[in-house]
């Protein structure tokens, strides 16, 4: 049994993978000042009510993007796992996956873990040029090409994060609810004004990003590239941004168990 997890800046994504099929997906808060223990109640409560026993769990795979809660997961994960026989545990990195994909890049470190194993998820589920587009805290462009090279990317303000700008810096616009839609371009009151914007106005920036990206690529002699979105905002903006053609939404696990698969068939 594998357990992969996904540290990101606002939320934290865990799944067991058993027969490569995720068999069970958490998403929580990320919290920088938990310690170990804490993490250790936290995810045994978890298994517990899943009905999953830790002693199968023989393999864990992490990606970061939080360094300050690095050490308390793998202490959590020692604490948890390691009565396991032979139990791994694997810090993706630019290092752990230099032989899986080539970062095009001066300085591969600089890439984030999450960036790399969307790369490596998109790449091997599609064997093909590729845009993935992941809707987080921030939003975040990479673009994979047909010889799994990460060529480099995008990095834009996330949706709740522009929101959250809006609402603390204009004293009467409130924190409002993405998931009902406007109905109509034009706002008709402050609420729907806002919706309409940050929906229309974030479709109209991602489509014309797309663009100009597949562009780029294009002349660098890539092919069309696959336009795949992932990420928690993702479903919110397929209406607004036509061009985007798959939806992923367990592209970041999916990669960790991609990666867990290639670095166990290497050893």
């Amino acid at each position: 049994m594998l357990f992969v997890i996904d540290i990101g800046n606002t939320h934290t994504v865990a799944g067991i993978i058993e027969d490569q099929k995720i068999s069970q997906q958490w998403r929580i808060k990320t919290d920088g000042g938990m310690t170990a223990d804490e993490l250790a109640i936290m995810y045994r409560n978890l298994f517990a009510m899943a009905g999953v026993d830790c002693g199968r769990v023989a393999s864990v795979v992490i990606s970061s993007v939080v360094p300050q809660l690095e050490s308390a997961y793998f202490q959590c994960c020692g604490r948890l796992f390691s009565n396991t026989e032979d139990f791994e545990l694997i810090n993706v990195c630019s290092e752990t996956v230099a032989d899986i994909i080539t970062v095009k890049l001066k300085n591969p470190a600089e890439v984030g873990a999450d960036r790399l194993v969307n790369g490596i998820g998109a790449y091997h589920l599609n064997r093909s040029n590729a845009i993935v587009i992941d809707f987080g805290t921030a939003i975040t462009f990479d673009c994979i090409s047909d010889r799994c090279e990460y060529l480099g990317g995008l990095i834009l303000p996330g949706l709740q994060v522009s929101l959250g700008a809006l609402s603390k810096k204009a004293a009467k616009l409130p924190q409002i609810d993405l998931h009902v839609p406007p109905q109509t371009v034009i706002g008709t009151s402050t609420i729907s004004a806002m919706k309409s914007g940050v929906l229309y106005g974030y479709g109209a920036m991602i489509e014309g990003l797309i663009k100009k990206v597949s562009e780029e690529m294009n002349q660098s002699g890539y092919p069309d590239p696959l336009i795949i979105a992932t990420g928690g905002m993702a479903s919110l903006l397929l209406d607004y941004s036509p061009s985007i053609q798959r939806v992923e939404p367990n592209l970041t696990l999916d990669g960790l168990n991609i990666i867990h698969q290639l670095l166990t068939s290497r050893k």
